[in-house]
């Protein structure tokens, strides 16, 4: 090799490692992506005089980042899924039907064996000699898979704190869920409650609440909203908070029930939807007044009647204003009884048959086992769910509540 060819060589590595280093250090100043992709387009066009260049990067789609040289622009040029499977340098000219015959070659870079980036590349040629062209290559793949390295790195670090202040969210919503539920249920010699949820993520959107409105009346109730997540867990805290108000200001069912389906539809406009069950009970009186807004019926037990569903209400809140219909639930006489109220989650649990384990099941269990202590009602039906859904998973939120007056 000559001197002159030797120095030139010599001029070109220093320019090579010249630019690497200056690569290495706008990652390490961190940079933006879209300075990186300008810096891998200046080198490649300084150092290597590439005449055609155009870089896609895959991240959830094919996407060209840089694109000089070419007669037609490829910014907006569609990459099929199937150049995932290059995962060697290719010769345009092995693919006969290819919108990039512009190009010499395609030159892949790969990141544990997952194709990351693509790199098409013409004019590697210098003054119609090889301008070593092998040495061109290692050095495009490796500019090339530093810059790529470093833009993974920095999704990775974005997902990461996307995905933290996610957590955050959400233990925000499930605390803020937490304060729906009352704290501390009646378990007295006369008055027995008891609740179970389990809900389907961290957070759900069903909600039970015991409510003491003098010493002779109680509200007792459970509700399900459409949807899940955290709107579903903000919405339901809402409508906690607006039962809670109206209860303070009237002991009326209907009157209740009327507003809170005009807030659930005004915050929601016909959006979403919640079902509703809510009942008061006197303890002098001995009567039930209820209403069951599009609700799973209770299933109520006392010794004169035996088992009967609570149906009697209206249609769903938040779908229509005003309710169609509404009517109240009267129960008298009614001095002992246990009451099982749930959503639908529990009925709707699907087996590995894609068969639900259904209203019939639980009125099934009740009717031979309503005598038995509340807690041990909700561990029988929890167990025998659990057995029946098999290897599913929940689909829903499931809430049981269960009251016992004697």
């Amino acid at each position: 090799m000559s001197e002159s060819k030797l120095k030139k060589l010599i001029e070109k590595k220093e320019l090579e490692l010249n630019a690497l280093l200056e690569i290495t250090q706008s990652i390490n100043s961190n940079v933006p992506e879209d300075s990186l992709y300008k810096i891998f387009n200046f080198t490649l066009r300084s150092n290597l005089e590439i005449k055609k260049l155009a870089l896609f990067v895959f991240d959830e789609a094919w996407a060209c980042k840089v694109n000089f040289g070419t007669e037609k622009s490829f910014l907006k040029q569609r990459l099929d899924d199937h150049f995932k499977m290059i995962k060697r340098i290719h010769q345009l000219s092995e693919f006969e039907q290819c919108a990039f015959h512009e190009f010499d070659m395609v030159i892949p870079v790969s990141h544990k064996n997952e194709t990351l980036a693509l790199v098409f590349v013409g004019g590697l040629n210098h003054n119609g000699e090889t301008n070593q062209p092998d040495d061109g290559l290692k050095f495009i793949q490796a500019l090339t898979n530093i810059i790529i390295v470093a833009i993974e790195n920095k999704k990775l670090a974005r997902k990461q704190l996307l995905q933290e202040a996610f957590r955050k969210e959400l233990e925000i919503a499930s605390d803020v869920q937490q304060f729906l539920f009352p704290k501390k249920l009646p378990n007295t010699e006369h008055l027995k409650i008891e609740a179970s949820y389990l809900p389907h993520d961290i957070i759900g959107g069903d909600y039970y609440d015991y409510i003491p409105i003098n010493k002779n009346q109680f509200l007792i109730c459970v509700a399900d909203v459409s949807g899940k997540g955290i709107p579903a867990a903000l919405m339901m805290s809402n409508f906690q908070a607006s039962l809670r108000t109206l209860l303070r200001q009237t002991p009326n069912l209907t009157e209740i029930v009327e507003a809170l389906n005009f807030q659930v539809l005004d915050n929601t406009k016909g959006e979403k939807f919640i079902t509703f069950f809510g009942a008061i009970y006197d303890i002098n009186l001995r009567t039930m007044v209820y209403v069951n807004a599009g609700h799973n019926p209770p299933l109520l037990y006392d010794r004169k009647n035996g088992i009967r569903l609570l149906e009697e209400g209206s249609t769903v809140l938040g779908a229509m204003h005003p309710l169609p219909f509404i009517h109240e639930g009267f129960i008298t006489d009614l001095s002992e009884f246990t009451l099982l109220a749930y959503t639908d989650g529990l009925t709707e649990t699907v087996n590995e048959l894609e068969q639900e384990f259904g209203p019939e099941a639980l009125r099934d269990y009740f009717t031979k086992n309503h005598f038995k202590d509340l807690k041990t009602i909700h561990q029988d039906i929890i167990v025998t769910l659990d057995g029946f859904k098999g290897k599913n998973g929940y689909r829903d939120d499931i809430t049981l509540l269960t009251c016992r007056v004697e």
